[in-house]
């Protein structure tokens, strides 16, 4: 009997453990909060795109009286919008192509290669996260408009956007580099492949999850920035959709939900871009943490 009491609040315990999950239901809570301060923004950034000045005047948080797509739809026919998407598409795609390439190429030797300076060198890579952007801005700007001629261009903010993205590129690809295992590299030099041939045919294929992950941060990062943007697109027709939001912002400051409506609108391509690769990011950052 006595056994049988001391056990009791032990199984009242697993049983009470098992009912709310292990602790899981405060998780879940926190989880939600978590999502509800983040989203919650966005949701009414979205929402109040679709109301009437007068009606958020009235009701600044409640839902819209009267919903109208006049506000997405003046923007939408406008051709200014579509003018900054276009060039904040091409610049994502540039920066995204230089650091992909230029960071697995970097990220290689400093991964299967044994050399002196290799972890000094890979050490300046991991103190390039510690230097801004907002100290380089004014030396940048002085080369790049100055010395280079490349104000108002593509490859002016691309080169640059790039430099600054790839530390974190090489910190990720590195990893994965070297955990392919050195038998494969052994075995494709015994059938007569060179070490170019082993980077294209085997290791770059092997490594997709990671340069998958590096591509999408380095779109998305230059997608939605703004300061080097900013210094050196000085030409409207070169302008980012990050510049335009601002633009508008201070063109019609009165019109609060049309500013409203332009930035939910300039947000969606990343934010859809950034969803729907998810799992391929997460895939690629558990591969660089297993590594």
């Amino acid at each position: 009997m006595s056994a049988l009491k001391l056990d009791e609040p032990q199984y009242v315990r697993t049983k009470r453990r098992k009912a709310f999950g292990g602790g899981s239901v405060f998780v879940y809570l926190i989880s939600a909060v978590v999502v509800a301060l983040t989203l919650g923004p966005v949701l009414y950034g979205v929402i109040s795109g679709f109301r009437t000045n007068t009606d958020l005047a009235r009701n600044p948080s409640g839902l819209p009286d009267v919903w109208t797509l006049e506000n997405y739809g003046n923007i939408l026919t406008g051709d200014r919008f579509w003018g900054y998407a276009f060039n904040s598409t091409m610049i994502a795609l540039v920066t995204t192509a230089i650091v992909v390439i230029a960071g697995v190429m970097a990220a290689y030797p400093l991964a299967r290669y044994q050399f002196r300076l290799r972890e000094p060198l890979y050490m300046v890579f991991v103190m390039g996260l510690l230097f801004p952007v907002a100290v380089a801005v004014i030396p940048l700007f002085i080369m790049i408009s100055n010395d280079m001629n490349l104000g108002d261009t593509v490859w002016g903010v691309a080169l640059p956007q790039a430099a600054f993205a790839l530390p974190t590129t090489i910190i990720i690809l590195r990893p994965f580099l070297m955990a392919l295992p050195k038998e494969i590299e052994e075995a494709a030099l015994i059938d007569g492949a060179s070490r170019i041939g082993f980077f294209w045919r085997i290791l770059l294929p092997l490594s997709g999850p990671g340069m998958v992950t590096v591509g999408v941060l380095a779109f998305v990062g230059s997608w939605n920035a703004y300061l080097l943007p900013l210094l050196l697109l000085r030409d409207d027709g070169a302008k980012t959709l990050p510049l335009g939001v601002a633009d508008f912002s201070t063109r019609y400051a009165t019109d609060m939900v049309g500013v409203f409506a332009y930035t939910s609108l300039a947000m969606i391509p990343a934010l859809i871009f950034f969803l729907s690769l998810q799992n391929r990011i997460v895939n690629g950052l558990q591969g660089a943490v297993k590594g």
